[in-house]
């Protein structure tokens, strides 16, 4: 439910924006912008505090940073569109700051803020696949048209709620989708059963494809801010797609970890 409320409150307030829009930034009633980018970050309880208030302030910072509002003016409209949902199980995601219109330092900054002063919570599993399919229905009527639609995919850990995360990946691609993924490798201990070494393995032959996907490994809590910059810049720099999407995997090879390792591990420690 709270997923749904959230959800409506973003399209209205696309089409807020919309309105106000003159008739050569929109096409079939929605507003154009270069891209159309979610934020899908993890607060799993594998995720402490201390992660969640720096992946947090990473992306505060960097869309309030030089790098990011000069590559925000390379654009054709020098406009993108963002939301900001947070995950853990399967059944679990909620949009914390909502389709909102980024098209300088006042609205980036605003945006920013918004978050920064949103709420902390933590929550139990982890499901990958549930938050690429939430971020699936979010791009539809969400008031915007752009030539490249990308998921941004943040977390600590491999998927272990929901259905398979090459399942949902795939048929992300297959619409035309991009999927990113900021993974975060050995920012503590590995203390959990879930816990794997090789995250950034798993996010690049699981996680991520589609056109020009990528991943940037968080390996330091000094690099949560550069680290999320970086993806983000190049994010809304990147080409469009070209007229018919090129859907790829971003390892065209075998997996090199198993895609169900968090699965795996998950009915090790409980033993079903």
């Amino acid at each position: 439910m709270a997923f749904s409320l959230f959800r409506s409150l973003g399209q209205a307030l696309a089409l807020l924006v919309v309105v106000g829009a003159s008739p050569a930034s929109a096409r079939n009633g929605a507003m154009e912008v270069d891209v159309e980018l979610v934020f899908a970050v993890d607060i799993s309880y594998s995720m402490d505090t201390t992660e969640q208030r720096l992946q947090r302030q990473g992306y505060v910072e960097a869309l309030r940073s030089e790098q990011f509002l000069n590559a925000l003016k390379s654009g054709p409209t020098g406009r993108i569109a963002v939301v900001y949902m947070q995950w853990a199980s399967e059944y679990d995601q909620d949009v914390l700051v909502p389709w909102t219109v980024i098209d300088g330092p006042d609205s980036a900054s605003a945006f920013a803020e918004q978050l920064a002063n949103a709420p902390y919570r933590r929550a139990q599993r982890t499901s990958i696949s549930g938050a690429i399919d939430a971020s699936v229905k979010l791009f539809a009527g969400n008031g915007f048209a752009s030539a490249r639609q990308v998921i941004d995919v943040s977390g600590d850990g491999p998927n272990n709620s929901g259905r398979p995360v090459t399942q949902a990946r795939d048929e992300a691609l297959a619409r035309g989708i991009t999927i990113n993924g900021l993974p975060l490798v050995g920012i503590r201990a590995f203390i959990s059963p879930a816990d794997i070494a090789e995250l950034d393995i798993y996010y690049e032959d699981c996680v991520i494809g589609g056109f020009d996907a990528f991943m940037v490994p968080v390996r330091d809590t000094r690099a949560f801010v550069e680290a999320t910059r970086t993806k983000l810049v190049r994010e809304i720099a990147s080409l469009p797609p070209p007229p018919r999407p090129l859907v790829r995997r971003a390892a065209l090879r075998e997996p090199r970890i198993s895609c169900m390792i968090g699965e795996s591990l998950w009915r090790n420690r409980w033993g079903n």
